[in-house]
């Protein structure tokens, strides 16, 4: 049963509550984007092997990834503002608590606490924006978010160096703290109350969510690392857990994991290509700091600023993915976008050593077109082919398919790097250009008329 609260005027924009909920997306993606770029210096600064350095990564996505979904349903249940607050209260411990860290595993608890955090902000952000936004402006939103999502991408890695120049690496998390506050105080302000769907909390269908998921990509991130052993027993589990929650969860009106969305072809074939473009992006950013100072031999801040024009151009390309995403079908529009990455990954993957930076910039021009083309209108499809009252569920999903993509393309360069050491990097990239076509072709079953019917 659903419980109806006050909602944002369906006219005027409730701007303290916009900027709230930017701010929050701002302070997770700067945390990915910074965290990415920085991981050689980390390394240094703690004193620990590279590789060792990428479970920094992933035991944040673990977090992440575990919590999201469960995370979203208690949105629905209590309203996404209640979980929204909580999220950034966590993600401000967290940040405190990497800051302070001076180990490894310290680093890589604050990192899990951050992931937390970040869960609960993107588990309710897209529910948030359609409270905020009426049904004819929800492509705005969305639009507004995904440059958002680019502009705090394309900060991140050049703030990172130039913080790095001046500063250790935990002034990296610390700025979050306040940020955070800031954030609370705008949405206490301005944030109206959300509809709530008054049914209880099934607890052990949420530790079964969180089960198939962090053990999923645990046993893709342990694969360089732990053996098979550990492997073969995560993913085992991961599957046992998917059968109890398919099963447990079969024939309920609104479950953790929502397999009903996925009946929606459009949903499903947007959830699909979504996990393949944020694979790549999560992949391709955790291997160009390495590609760029231990290939190509530029320093730390020179990385930052190779690495922008990706995500400037990303931003740039969501004012023009929007209007062209109300003349031409999101599949076509994101097939598009995922070959022209394809091509771009290929030529990257192909850059001679002593590559300049005209070299090295005009490619990841392309790749933030491609992904310019791609996002925006998948958003949009995404989470308008789900009925509104399921915008918790859509948007929960939506985060986990973005999150999930981007985690496992950070597993894929650690089992890369540690199980081709000379070749790992260049070995990832074509990884991803083999994702980039996967991507593209399920893009484009968008436009078939099986989908166009449902």
């Amino acid at each position: 049963m659903a419980k109806k609260e006050p909602s944002a005027h369906p006219h005027r924009m409730n701007m303290p509550a916009l900027i709230a909920v930017l701010l929050g997306v701002v302070i997770i993606t700067l945390d990915i984007s910074l965290t990415s770029t920085a991981i050689p210096a980390i390394a240094e600064g703690i004193g620990v092997s590279a590789a060792s350095t990428i479970w920094i990564i992933n035991v944040y996505y673990l977090a992440v990834v575990a919590a999201l979904l469960p995370l979203a349903a208690l949105g629905e249940i209590h309203g996404h503002r209640r979980i929204f607050f909580s999220g950034l209260g966590v993600f401000a411990l967290g940040s405190l608590a990497c800051g302070f860290a001076e180990s490894l595993p310290a680093l890589m608890a604050g990192r899990a606490l951050l992931g937390l955090g970040s869960a609960a902000v993107s588990a309710t952000t897209p529910a948030l924006i359609r409270t905020l936004y009426p049904p004819a402006r929800l492509s705005h939103g969305l639009g507004l978010y995904a440059m958002v999502v680019g502009i705090a991408f394309s900060v991140g890695p050049t703030a990172a160096s130039s913080i790095l120049a001046v500063a250790d690496w935990s002034w990296l998390f610390l700025p979050n703290v306040p940020i955070a506050l800031l954030a609370v105080a705008l949405a206490l302000r301005g944030l109206p109350p959300t509809e709530r769907n008054v049914r209880p909390f099934d607890a052990m269908s949420a530790a079964l969510c969180a089960g198939m998921f962090a053990c999923l990509l645990f046993s893709i991130a342990g694969m360089a690392h732990l053996g098979w052993r550990p492997v073969v027993f995560a993913a085992v589990v991961s599957a046992a857990c998917a059968y109890g929650l398919r099963r447990r969860e079969s024939g309920r009106a609104a479950p953790i994991l929502a397999f009903d969305l996925f009946r929606i072809p459009l949903f499903s074939l947007s959830s699909a290509t979504a996990v393949c473009a944020f694979s790549i992006q999560g992949l391709i950013f955790v291997v160009l700091p390495f590609l760029f100072q231990f290939k190509l031999g530029y320093s730390q801040v020179e990385t930052g600023f190779l690495i922008t024009p990706w995500p400037a151009t990303l931003a740039f390309m969501t004012l023009v993915a929007a209007p062209l995403s109300n003349r031409i079908a999101p599949g076509v529009l994101g097939s598009a976008g995922l070959l022209i990455i394809a091509l771009a990954l290929a030529l990257l993957a192909t850059l001679p050593n002593g590559a300049g930076v005209y070299d090295i910039s005009w490619r990841l021009v392309l790749c933030g077109v491609g992904f310019g083309l791609f996002q925006s209108p998948n958003m949009v499809a995404l989470m308008s082919s789900a009925p509104r009252h399921r915008s918790g569920s859509a948007g929960g999903i939506l985060a986990a398919s973005r999150l999930l993509g981007q985690s496992l393309g950070a597993a894929a360069v650690a089992f890369c790097v540690s199980a081709w050491p000379a070749e790992g990097i260049k070995t990832a990239i074509w990884l991803g250009v083999a994702l980039a076509i996967v991507g593209s072709g399920i893009s484009l079953l968008r436009i078939a008329p099986f989908v166009r019917r449902a």
